[in-house]
């Protein structure tokens, strides 16, 4: 069967998973402003955190309850109804947005950032350098060498992938011959 005229993506899980992860992406999303995710999950992901945000608009008890049978996470949910609601209280929907950033090594899947479209990457990383200014100066005598290997080891990785591929494919023009 087609999958056309489908709302829901299932991503090959029954009911009970697939709720447990949206709502911890929910969350996890609330919590920190930006995750990174699959872009399919991402766009899932959207139509539910806007939907609460929407909801937590109303500021209400009835809202505040439905919010918390939805997604089980009281912090979750005073965050949406204090916090993100009122930020967006004069935006009509499209509180977030979608930033493809390529893809995963492993399974080449497509991912991307899913964040609020007011969250703001350099005060994020602003906080977190003045948090610890010390200790970052100190891990970055002992990071480089340790990135550089890292970088080093990946192109290796890189080349022999490259040539067994090549070694396949002229096995498999041979074996076609």
């Amino acid at each position: 069967m087609s999958s056309h005229r489908r709302r829901v993506k299932h991503f090959d899980r029954k009911s009970g998973p697939r709720k447990a992860l949206l709502r911890g992406l929910v969350t996890s999303l609330i919590e920190h402003g930006r995750i990174t995710t699959t872009v399919d999950r991402a766009k899932e992901v959207r139509r539910h955190v806007e939907k609460a945000i929407t909801l937590g608009k109303k500021g209400d008890l009835a809202a505040t309850r439905l919010l918390l049978s939805r997604f089980p996470n009281k912090e979750a949910v005073a965050t949406i109804v204090k916090d993100l609601s009122p930020r967006f209280k004069t935006r009509p929907g499209g509180y977030t947005r979608i930033i493809k950033i390529g893809r995963r090594p492993g399974d080449t899947a497509e991912m991307a950032f899913l964040e609020f479209v007011d969250y703001d990457f350099e005060a994020k990383t602003a906080k977190t350098e003045e948090a610890a200014p010390k200790a970052k100066k100190a891990d970055a005598k002992t990071a480089k060498p340790a990135v550089k290997a890292k970088k080093a080891s990946t192109k290796l990785v890189a080349a022999k992938k490259k040539a067994v591929k090549k070694t396949q494919k002229k096995a498999r023009a041979a074996a076609r011959a």
